[in-house]
């Protein structure tokens, strides 16, 4: 799992019928104190994020099997989960960050 923020919407009226009613969304994906790392991806989204909100992203194989179908659908990433609080420990310094001021 990675952590990321939400930067943006993915619009395509025609696409591959196992992705239909799911939103997609561009997501720049975070270390644990909110900076960016990497480039940012698209996420299939079934839970609801929006433009903003910090979200789990799972990648990979597991992905595809979101949906309860025989068969598989044709994503590399899905939000599984909106961050409403972290917590880091490094060193003597505690870090607590709620994520929905």
């Amino acid at each position: 799992m990675r952590m990321g923020r939400v930067i943006g919407n993915v619009w395509a009226t025609r696409k591959e019928d196992g992705l239909s009613g799911l939103k997609l969304l561009i997501v720049q994906p975070i270390d644990a104190h909110g900076n960016s790392i990497q480039s940012h991806m698209v996420a299939a989204d079934r839970i609801g994020a929006g433009v903003g909100d910090e979200v789990l992203i799972t990648s990979g194989g597991s992905s595809r099997f979101i949906l309860p179908k025989e068969n598989p659908i044709p994503i590399d990433a899905v939000i599984i989960g909106i961050i409403d609080s972290t917590e880091v420990k490094r060193g003597d310094i505690h870090e607590s960050s709620d994520r929905n001021d």
